[in-house]
């Protein structure tokens, strides 16, 4: 009998044990929760961007957004799990290829990136400039650009847009830089570089960067 209580006391322990709570089970299902979070949202930010895209009708086309404006990090594809920097090193050889193609260095490309977005591929400004040459919904659109935060049409768009700057201006880059930052219309205007202290200091930076070296061919 004794024997028998054993064995029952000890069945009894097992099943217990058993049917005791998984300790990680809420913290799996909060994680689960918060992963369809982002995926709704990623979404509605897909959603929003094609809109802007579609609806853009803005009379200065290539108003960039300024740097001083705080970037904001908005929802990758669910396929995606988070927007991190994307290493320099990593685009090396797109920022060649693409640099080669439009006549800049890869000095001048790389210094542009860093300023505009620094490298989060997912950058959206108040103003609403995207990716990682922050330009304008209307100014992408323009320049064939269907996904804003794709690293290749990005660079290209952005690197096109300065070339474009560059012939406009006779080469001159302070004043292609300029108008990239604060837009063509008020280069055009003024015939020189706006002196809004935003615009100011976004093309010394990168001018000091760049260590006054050659950054472009001539104009085309």
């Amino acid at each position: 009998m004794r024997t028998i209580r054993i064995v029952l006391l000890a069945w009894a322990a097992a099943a217990a044990a058993t049917q005791t709570p998984d300790p990680y089970e809420k913290a799996r299902a909060a994680l689960e929760q918060s992963i369809r979070k982002q995926r709704q949202a990623a979404e509605q930010q897909r959603a929003s961007v094609k809109a802007q895209l579609q609806a853009a009708s803005q009379t200065d086309a290539f108003f960039t957004a300024p740097w001083a404006s705080p970037l904001t990090l908005v929802a990758m594809p669910a396929t995606v799990s988070a927007c991190d920097p994307v290493p320099a090193e990593d685009l090396g050889p797109l920022v060649e290829e693409i640099s080669q193609r439009e006549g800049l260095t890869p000095d001048l490309l790389r210094a542009v990136i860093e300023k505009e977005s620094a490298y989060l591929p997912c950058a959206v400004s108040r103003k609403g400039a995207q990716g990682l040459m922050q330009l304008m919904p209307s100014t992408a659109a323009a320049l064939g650009v269907t996904d804003p935060f794709d690293l290749e049409q990005s660079l290209s768009a952005g690197a096109k847009f300065l070339r474009q700057l560059l012939d406009r201006y006779g080469g001159d880059l302070a004043m292609a830089l300029g108008a990239y930052n604060a837009g063509p219309r008020h280069v055009d205007r003024l015939g020189r570089l706006p002196l809004f202290p935003e615009t100011v200091n976004y093309v010394s930076d990168i001018l000091g960067k760049l260590g006054g070296g050659s950054t472009a061919e001539p104009p085309r």
